[in-house]
């Protein structure tokens, strides 16, 4: 029997699965956010709108498809098959279903309508938070577009980088073997998976491809594109559809850690579109979205409005086990917030607490005379704010003094709410000023010797930062100064800056009560990426404010972590 005949006699779908979707929720059986409370309002009240009829004879062939021929491939649930979530049920049927009229059509676009009726959509936005199952659902309908759709498509699995790109592209791969484990329908090569009979194909495409454009695409997943800076792929693949009559293109997402990327300003689109301030009845923004973070520590029910696979797919105790971690942790909280939640986190709050940075305990620098001590410095560009630092161990604790640097002429674009701060600084001999626009870097040098000097304090290492001026290193090394330069990246300041959190919150970091250490570590936000590190930046609407202290802390950790056991163990000698 032929694969149509055998698909053809199938059972017959129930009624509108959308309409099931909407009751369901109606009748509080299921738990959604208020954007796509939004949007399913929306399209219910576009049933009854004359410029669209609402024909589900595609989607229910391709749902029919999916859960009689695709089988899962990933363990618990490998070689089942494939049952859809009524969710998932009722996306594929909207995007699918909603078709032009002859007089919609000629309305929206001032032109007839070819004879066959066309798809309404023509992009989706689905937003939906990790281990929700949306890769396997993009997977399944791109196999099922390969094997029952039109003839001679070309699909795009793409991504930010050729790794992502092949996450769905090999899933696809995965359930064609079980579809077709004798390859007599299709085969797959190292450029694509090809249908024999109907010449489909899909194959990878990404930021990193060469040669992205004149391609012919039909139809395109684009996968966790908040990973995105810009739109360049996005575009590629949209031109690459301008002459198609019924293109298709899925953005499959979480929220993620790039400001002002490519996912930002689709949502802002997207967002538009839904609150009817944009119009473009060819996109479909679906969001599952929390009402606010609150409600995610207080309400576990609420948890299903950005999980709607909560239970069956993802399970329950995993979000239980994040919430765990993310109480100890703010990288963990920005992270679990962020993909479990779809709570964008946008550097708007401070790294710290209050009572986690203040520590009113102070020491004298006599009580190290003759220590040794590990410096870091943050010379930053010449025209603002620079920082040196010295840290001892003594007893399992910390202790830290600093001093701060500024060109004079920068004290005039201060704040005033800043600028009596600063002055005071200076008055009590805690900021060095420089004499024009820039810093004296050898007044940062003369601190390290007063340092030797006054107090025979004996630095082990130096750590300095990107910005550091060559000639200033050469001089630090030709008076004998161990120097190491410390990358303001990723993986530098992550594992230091974790450490630095654990110590104040312990109260093991004594920074000897400085008000402009504490100011700057008032100013400090975090910023966390797709691999769980971390590194300082500004709170968001406070450019201005300075977080020099708080780098040089991190750049002592890190000299301290690369070489702890030989410091600990100079520090017990002088002690």
């Amino acid at each position: 029997m032929s694969l149509i005949n055998s698909y053809e006699k199938m059972p017959e779908a129930p009624t509108s699965y959308l309409l099931q979707y909407k009751q369901a929720i109606d009748r509080g059986e299921i738990v959604i956010g208020q954007e796509l409370h939004q949007l399913l309002n929306n399209l219910v009240a576009d049933l009854d709108n004359p410029a669209y009829e609402y024909d589900t004879s595609d989607a229910d062939f391709r749902i029919k498809f999916i859960e009689n021929f695709c089988r899962h491939t990933k363990s618990p649930f490998f070689g089942k098959p494939f049952k859809l979530e009524l969710w998932e049920k009722a996306f594929i049927e909207v995007f699918y279903s909603f078709k032009w009229t002859e007089e919609g059509y000629r309305n929206y676009y001032d032109e007839e309508m070819p004879k066959k009726k066309l798809r309404r959509f023509k992009k989706a936005i689905l937003l939906i938070a990790r281990k929700n199952g949306k890769s396997t659902l993009c997977a399944a309908l791109s196999l099922t577009e390969i094997m029952v759709g039109t003839g001679g498509n070309d699909i795009a699995c793409s991504s930010n980088d050729d790794g992502q790109a092949d996450i769905i592209f090999s899933e696809i791969n995965n359930m064609r073997e079980q579809f077709d484990p004798k390859n007599k329908r299709t085969h797959k090569n190292m450029k694509g998976i090809y249908n024999i009979k109907n010449k489909s194909r899909v194959f990878k495409i990404s930021d990193k491809t060469k040669n992205k454009e004149g391609r012919n695409i039909d139809g395109a997943i684009v996968d966790e594109s908040n990973e995105m800076k810009t739109n360049v792929i996005a575009k590629s693949i949209d031109q690459s559809q301008s002459t198609k009559d019924e293109p298709w293109f899925i953005n499959i997402t979480t929220e993620g850690f790039v400001n002002d990327g490519y996912l930002d300003q689709e949502l802002k689109y997207g967002r538009g579109v839904l609150n009817g301030e944009i119009e473009d009845a060819t996109i479909l923004v679906w969001l599952y979205t929390q009402d606010s973070e609150q409600e995610v520590w207080q309400d576990q029910r609420t948890w299903h409005k950005s999980n709607p696979s909560l239970g069956p797919i993802k399970k329950t105790k995993y979000i239980k086990d994040q919430i765990r971690k993310a109480q100890r942790d703010k990288a963990e909280r920005v992270f679990m917030l962020a993909k479990d939640f779809n709570i964008k986190q946008n550097n708007a709050a401070a790294w710290l607490l209050a009572e986690e940075i203040n520590n009113e305990e102070t020491f004298n620098i006599e009580d190290f005379r003759g220590s040794f001590a590990i410096g870091g410095v943050d010379l930053s560009k010449s025209g603002d704010l620079a920082c040196a630092r010295a840290l001892f161990m003594r007893g399992g604790k910390k202790y830290t003094i600093s001093q701060y640097f500024i060109p004079e002429s920068k004290l005039a674009t201060l704040s005033s709410e800043d600028l009596p701060k600063f002055k005071e600084w200076i008055r009590s001999g805690k900021i060095t000023v420089s004499d024009g626009n820039e810093n004296d870097f050898r007044l940062v040098t003369a601190w390290y010797v007063k340092m030797f000097k006054e107090f025979g304090i004996k630095f082990y290492k130096i750590g300095y930062d990107k910005w550091s001026a060559v000639y200033w290193v050469k001089e630090m090394e030709e008076i004998g100064f161990d120097m190491v330069r410390v990358m303001q990246d990723w993986g530098p300041m992550s594992e230091p800056m974790k450490l630095v959190e654990a110590d104040l919150r312990s109260k093991l970091l004594n920074y000897n009560n400085d008000s402009l250490d504490r100011f700057c570590l008032e100013n400090t936000s975090l910023a966390v990426n797709n691999k769980l590190e971390q590194m300082p930046v500004k709170i968001q609407g406070k450019e201005d404010k300075k977080i020099d202290g708080t780098v040089t802390k991190i750049i002592c950790y890190r000299v301290y972590i690369d070489n702890r056991s030989e410091f600990i163990e100079l520090s017990k000698r002088a002690g």
